[in-house]
C-alpha cells in the first residue's frame, strides 16, 4: 500500500517526550504531513499534549486512533512492552507504522509485528536515529572508501546521565522492559550494523546496578561483540555518568577514524581521521536526525526506496541486544540468534 501526493495525517500512540522534542516537528517538516491525532491513556494528559502541540484530537485508547479516517501512519512510542500489541492493530487498520526501538522484548514478538505489516502492505520502519546523522554516514563512508584499510576494532562509549524527566519506568519497571541495554545498547549495535555492514554473532557482557536502577535493572553495561567481518567493538554504556563525553572509535590496518560528541539526538560532533598524514578533521554536513529518518520513511510510504532503518534492522538490533542481556545473567558468551529475512 502506497501513499500518493495527498495530504498524510500521522497518530502518534504514546504521548511521549520524544514525539514532542523531536518527533512532532520531524513530521511535519515533510511535505504535505502533518501530526493530527494522539493516544495518551489519560484523556486528559493527551488533550493538554494535544493542545501544547497544536494536535487536532486526543483520544484515550489505540483502537479510537486508529479509527480515525484523518490518521494514516502512526509513530508509536510508548513503553516497550506494548510496542507489540500496538503495531498488530495498526496494521490490522491498515496504517503504516514508525516504531521506537526496541521493537519488542523477544525475537519472536518483533517477528510477528513485522510479519503483520508485510501482510497488511503497509511500511514498518524502526526509529534508530544515529545511522541519520551526518557523523555517523561520513564514518560509514570512509570506511567503505577504504580510509583506514580493513576495520579491525570499534569503540563505542556511550555512557551517560539520564535526565531525570526520562528516569521512571526505565529504571523500575523491568515488564516494560526497562535498563540501560534495550536503551542505549541497542542503539550501539545498530550504529555498528550501519557503519560495517555487518552482523554481530557474538556477545559477552557484565551488567551493573550502581545508583539508579531498582528491581534487578541494569543502569550500566560493558560488552564485546564479535561481528561477522571479523571486527570487535567495545561498549560501554550507562544511565549513571555525568560528565564522560561521548563518542566511537574505529580502528583499522592503516588509520583510525575518532568520532567524539556523536551519540547524541541532536546533529552535533566531530569526525577525525588519523593515518600515517597526521591527524585532520573531516569536513561534514549536519542535519536533523530525526528528520532525516522520518524523510526516508515518507518516502517510502510513496514506494521511493526502503526506510533508513527497516523493522528487519530493528530485529537485528533487538537480537544483539538480547544476547547482551542474556550474557549478563549467565556470565558466559552468547550467540546472537540469525534472525532471517521472514
Amino acid at each position: 500500500m502506497t501513499i500518493e501526493n495527498t495530504t498524510t495525517g500521522w497518530g502518534l500512540i504514546g504521548a511521549s517526550t520524544i514525539a514532542s522534542e523531536y518527533m512532532i516537528d520531524a513530521i511535519r517538516a515533510q511535505a504535505g504531513h502533518d501530526v493530527v491525532a494522539v493516544m495518551s491513556s489519560s484523556l486528559e494528559r493527551g488533550k493538554a499534549y494535544a493542545q501544547k502541540n497544536d494536535i487536532e484530537q486526543a483520544y484515550d485508547s489505540v483502537e479510537d486512533l486508529l479509527n480515525d479516517p484523518k490518521v494514516q501512519a502512526v509513530y508509536i512510542s510508548t513503553t516497550n512492552e506494548l510496542h507489540h500489541d500496538q503495531v498488530l492493530a495498526a496494521a490490522a487498520a491498515g496504517k503504516h507504522v514508525l516504531c521506537e526501538k526496541p521493537l519488542a522484548l523477544d525475537i519472536e514478538s518483533a517477528k510477528r509485528m513485522v510479519k503483520a505489516c508485510e501482510d497488511a502492505g503497509v511500511v514498518m520502519a524502526t526509529n534508530h536515529h544515529l545511522r541519520n546523522a551526518a557523523t555517523h554516514r561520513k564514518i560509514k563512508e570512509l570506511v567503505d572508501g577504504g580510509a583506514i584499510g580493513k576495520p579491525l576494532f570499534a569503540r563505542v562509549f556511550h555512557a551517560v546521565y539520564l535526565p531525570p524527566h526520562l528516569q521512571g519506568w526505565r529504571l523500575d519497571k523491568p515488564q516494560a522492559g526497562g535498563g540501560v541495554i534495550l536503551d542505549i545498547t541497542v542503539h550501539d549495535v545498530d550504529v555498528l550494523r550501519f557503519i560495517f555492514g555487518a552482523e554481530p554473532v557474538e556477545a559477552i557482557s557484565m551488567s551493573q546496578s550502581a545508583s539508579m536502577a531498582q528491581e534487578g535493572l541494569e543502569d550500566g553495561a560493558m560488552s564485546v561483540l564479535r561481528f561477522d567481518n571479523g571486527v570487535l567493538a567495545q561498549l560501554h554504556d550507562a544511565f549513571t555518568v555525568k560528565h564522560a563525553g561521548h563518542g566511537i572509535e574505529i580502528h583499522g590496518e592503516s588509520g583510525s577514524i575518532i568520532g567524539r560528541n556523536v551519540m547524541s539526538q541532536q546533529p552535533v560532533g566531530e569526525i577525525y581521521l588519523r593515518d600515517e598524514n597526521g591527524e585532520q578533521l573531516v569536513d561534514l554536513e549536519p542535519e536533523g536526525l530525526y528528520v532525516r529518518g522520518v524523510a526516508s520513511f515518507c518516502a517510502a510510504l510513496k514506494g521511493d526506496g526502503q526506510p533508513s532503518c527497516t523493522a528487519q534492522d530493528g530485529i537485528r538490533s533487538l537480537a544483539t541486544a538480547l544476547a547482551v542481556v542474556e550474557s549478563c545473567k549467565t556470565g558466559a558468551a552468547v550467540a546472537v540468534p540469525g534472525v532471517g529475512e521472514e
